[in-house]
């Protein structure tokens, strides 16, 4: 992956337009001490009326060239340059399908966001967004899944339109169901071709597997066979009874306590098979130190190189300094001439 900063004005010796400060104190100087008399006077009361007189046009627009060309070289001094910096991020060698539960039952609110009940999909799309921020060189995919599984992103490096995904998965995009085991072998053929150093799946789920042709089990020793490590998540405060919203005869969003069937066994198996782990989240904040917990678990080293692409100015500020420079000899020298 490159990536570069947009074109932008630098100096390769910034300290040297210190210097420019010296201009206004060579005027200052100048204008304090004169050249020597070409004429001696006796007595200089006689030109006092001519010396209150403003100094001529002529020869404030030749000391005005003169700093021109001062300043001009100090910043050729300084070196300007135009230019951008590349970076090249090498991808980390770890490719991660995320697979989340997208069954009804994900609606039960028994988590919050911020001091507000939030139902388990929004809380898991929250923390997953998080993840994905803390992984930009991993290569990331997401299946969403009810009574079957479906793709909502494949592998990939643009996580800004994985997360545009993400937030697009809604309750009720399939028929209804908690195809555990359909929802991992489709992770693990998307995994299985590719060449990355570590391949990995995080499987998220509130239920226990009740639809799909293949078993948790199988599913999970046929990832096993393709070197697919799995990290397993029960979502859900896993209570007898958890808030569910109904929509009562008036249209208003109402809550009952309603029982949840949640199989633990099978998440932890599947973890087991693949030398993963799992890990229950029965609120927000353990769900987000689960996710913490995998991304520190599955760090690797990622190789940056800066390349700098800049071309020097200082040439044409240089020529402009001797142009002003010879502008100020010439005209000094021809129709502004000073007499002694």
């Amino acid at each position: 992956m490159m990536d570069s900063t947009p074109f932008g004005f630098s100096f390769a010796h910034p300290w040297v337009l210190l210097l420019l400060l010296l201009i206004p104190v060579l005027a200052i100087l100048k204008g304090r001490v004169g050249g020597s008399p070409g004429i001696t006077f006796s007595s200089t009361s006689a030109l006092a009326e001519i010396g209150k007189r403003r100094k001529s046009r002529a020869g404030a627009f030749l000391n005005m060239i003169a700093y021109l060309a001062i300043a001009c070289m100090i910043v050729a001094l300084a070196r300007p340059q135009l230019g951008r910096t590349l970076t090249r991020v090498q991808a980390s060698g770890v490719d991660i399908m995320l697979v989340i539960d997208v069954s009804r039952s994900m609606l039960a609110e028994d988590y919050t966001i911020g001091n507000e009940h939030a139902n388990r999909i929004d809380a898991v799309k929250q923390v997953t967004e998080q993840f994905i921020r803390q992984r930009p060189n991993d290569r990331i995919g997401i299946i969403a899944f009810a009574g079957k599984p479906y793709l909502v992103s494949p592998l990939t490096l643009d996580h800004d339109w994985l997360i545009q995904n993400l937030d697009r998965i809604r309750i009720g995009m399939v028929e209804d169901g908690t195809a555990i085991g359909s929802a991992t072998a489709a992770a693990a053929n998307r995994l299985k071709d590719k060449e990355a150093k570590t391949k990995l799946i995080v499987l998220l789920s509130d239920g226990d597997n009740n639809a799909g042709r293949v078993t948790p089990i199988t599913a999970a020793e046929a990832a096993k066979a393709l070197g697919i490590r799995i990290y397993t998540i029960g979502a859900g405060s896993q209570q007898p009874t958890v808030p569910f919203p109904f929509t009562d005869p008036f249209g208003r969003t109402q809550y009952q306590m309603v029982p949840m069937e949640f199989n633990e066994d099978t998440l932890k198996e599947i973890a087991q098979i693949t030398k993963g782990k799992y890990f229950p989240a029965t609120d927000t904040a353990s769900l987000k130190k689960t996710f913490n917990e995998i991304d520190n678990m599955e760090k690797t080293k990622v190789e940056v190189s800066k390349t700098a692409d800049y071309r020097d100015l200082f040439a044409w500020f240089l020529i402009a300094g001797f142009g002003f420079l010879s502008l100020e000899i010439i005209l000094s020298q021809t129709v502004w001439r000073r007499l002694p």
